[in-house]
């Protein structure tokens, strides 16, 4: 589809946008391919490890990495020398931490997510001045999230206001849409002044949106953020992870920016 989609829209970035699934109105402002060899550096770095149970399998080992036929490939591997490295799986997650901004428009990711027990694949957005923002003040927006072999995506916004004083209701903060969990789909989201808008295969699937209310912190979303994108294994939501299943992939075929024009 890709080398289809790429032919056909060469000559310029409008048609580029206008063929690859953004609607009218929106113009294509950056993206990234991983067709090269190496991922680009200036953009991307590979998410260290961390203590919450997103994080604490992250790794830089390269068996947890692969640019194959134009696609980032991230793994979940058994760790196989706990020696070296204590946890017992070893994951792959890339972000743009500190180097690429996403402000406003729409952000759309084409992935394939091979499913396994305990598998965890997320796309998702941190605001980008990490000192001024610490979490959840500055807001946590998950285009997708997937668990195990499941058929949906989650799709979810965090904050002050959904999470210290836990009103996930009014509005609701999250949903779950249909995914072919055996093929690649586009997770996209609309970030809006007055509204977070997820989309799944070019269709509208849940809007989040700034209202009236005297509670602080309910829709901080209206600044920069940066992009994460990672394999994850195990934790408290998602469950036990069955190693007889890995290692499982998540193989990420472009990732996209338009602005409203």
């Amino acid at each position: 589809m890709k080398k289809v989609c790429m032919s056909a829209c060469a000559a310029a970035v409008v048609l580029l946008a206008a063929a690859c699934g953004s609607e009218p109105g929106w113009q294509l402002v950056w993206e990234e391919e991983f067709e090269g060899g190496t991922l680009d550096e200036a953009v991307w770095s590979r998410i260290p490890r961390g203590k919450p149970d997103w994080q604490n399998t992250q790794s830089a080992d390269d068996r947890c990495y692969a640019l194959r036929d134009g696609m980032l490939v991230l793994r979940g591997i058994v760790n196989d020398d706990r020696t070296a490295d204590t946890a017992a799986y070893l994951t792959g997650g890339v972000w743009t931490r500190g180097k690429h901004a996403f402000e406003g428009g729409r952000i759309e990711v084409r992935a394939r997510l091979h499913g396994a027990r305990g598998a965890w694949p997320a796309i998702w957005l941190l605001p980008f001045e990490t000192e001024k923002y610490m979490w959840p003040q500055g807001g946590e927006i998950d285009i997708m999230e997937r668990l195990n072999h499941d058929s949906i995506a989650y799709q979810t916004v965090h904050s002050h206001y959904t999470y210290t004083l836990g009103i996930e209701n009014d509005p609701r903060h999250g949903s779950t849409m249909a995914i072919d969990p055996d093929a690649f789909n586009v997770y996209g989201v609309d970030l809006w002044p007055d509204s977070v808008v997820f989309r799944i295969n070019g269709r509208r699937h849940f809007a989040y949106p700034r209202i009236e209310t005297d509670r602080e912190g309910q829709f901080p979303f209206d600044i920069p953020q940066y992009l994460l994108i990672d394999m994850q294994l195990g934790g408290q939501w998602v469950g036990r992870v069955d190693p007889a299943e890995l290692p499982v992939e998540m193989e990420v075929d472009w990732v996209r920016h338009y602005r409203w024009q």
